[in-house]
């Protein structure tokens, strides 16, 4: 009997660890052929345009896709690529990966950043980079639509008048960071803001429309900017850094893959800041699951046939 019970306990065992050598973390083992990996970052926008980029190749080929989440800095999100675990990054920022995975310098005109990050990915990774989805997420001064009229705003310079009064809500890790943070920001333009309150970003907008800070440090592409009717004053010294998107993908993957190329250019220019504001808004601010989101703005415009 006890012989039994430890061959039936050995055979258990045994089926137990066939079943686990046949799985993985998701998105993170080598997946099938048909298969098509596509990273998304741990925040809104990156998981709708995962999910956007993943319809488009199920619609217009034969592929399937799977969304590998919460790839949590732009670093993992890279070393993923490298590694193979991913095949398709969903949005990469010109702004960041200058800095970041490039080392280099601030180009402050969008175009030109554009450029270098277009020639650099693809001396260096043999990645193509492709022009912008159509929109950009960069840092951005926000006040409410009354507080512009009362006070004539429509470019940071004219911010300056009142500065010493005005309550500044900011995420803490831009007035420390180098660069494009606050100290940066005060060599540009000649001022300081008299009273700054750290905050965490996602409460800056609920302080704005409550009226309990007078300006803050915004993401343009938020979809609260839209929802909250919130006006984005004019960067007019042109201090932060583009942060336009973009899909990247490997030169090896889109030969491997003939077709996805194609189905990756009826997106280019087609998502406009004012239309990402308003997707992310719609799973931010009233709850639907990304994947839905994606799925009705793709049928909404006939998969941009």
């Amino acid at each position: 009997m006890k012989n039994q019970k430890r061959k039936w306990i050995s055979a258990l065992l045994a089926g137990c660890l066939l079943l686990i050598s046949g799985c993985s973390l998701p998105g993170l083992a080598g997946s099938s052929s048909n298969t098509l990996r596509i990273g998304a970052q741990n925040f809104t926008e990156s998981e709708i345009m995962a999910y956007i980029v993943a319809d488009m190749i199920e619609h217009y080929t034969e592929k399937q896709t799977t969304i590998v989440k919460n790839l949590g800095s732009n670093t993992v999100q890279q070393k993923a690529m490298e590694n193979g675990d991913v095949d398709i990054a969903a949005t990469r920022y010109t702004g960041t990966d200058l800095s970041s995975t490039l080392g280099m310098d601030a180009e402050k005109d969008p175009k030109r950043a554009l450029e270098i990050v277009q020639k650099e990915f693809n001396k260096r990774f043999d990645y193509k980079w492709f022009d912008s989805y159509g929109f950009d997420n960069t840092y951005a001064f926000a006040v409410t639509q009354k507080m512009a009229k009362e006070h004539n705003l429509e470019t940071v310079s004219d911010l300056e008048k009142n500065a010493k009064d005005y309550r500044f809500g900011v995420d803490n890790i831009w007035l420390k960071k180098k660069g494009d943070g606050y100290e940066g920001f005060v060599k540009t333009y000649g001022f300081k803001f008299a009273h700054t309150y750290p905050m965490q970003i996602g409460l800056v907008y609920d302080a704005l429309k409550n009226e309990k800070m007078d300006i803050v440090l915004a993401y343009s592409s938020d979809g609260r900017i839209k929802a909250y009717d919130l006006k984005i004053i004019k960067d007019d010294k042109r201090f932060f850094p583009p942060y336009d998107a973009s899909p990247v993908v490997p030169k090896k993957v889109l030969k491997e893959n003939p077709g996805l190329e194609k189905v990756i250019n009826r997106l280019i220019g087609k998502i406009d800041t004012e239309q990402m504001q308003e997707l992310n808004y719609q799973v931010d601010g009233e709850l639907q699951e990304p994947a839905i989101v994606a799925k009705n703005f793709l049928e909404k415009h006939n998969y941009f046939e």
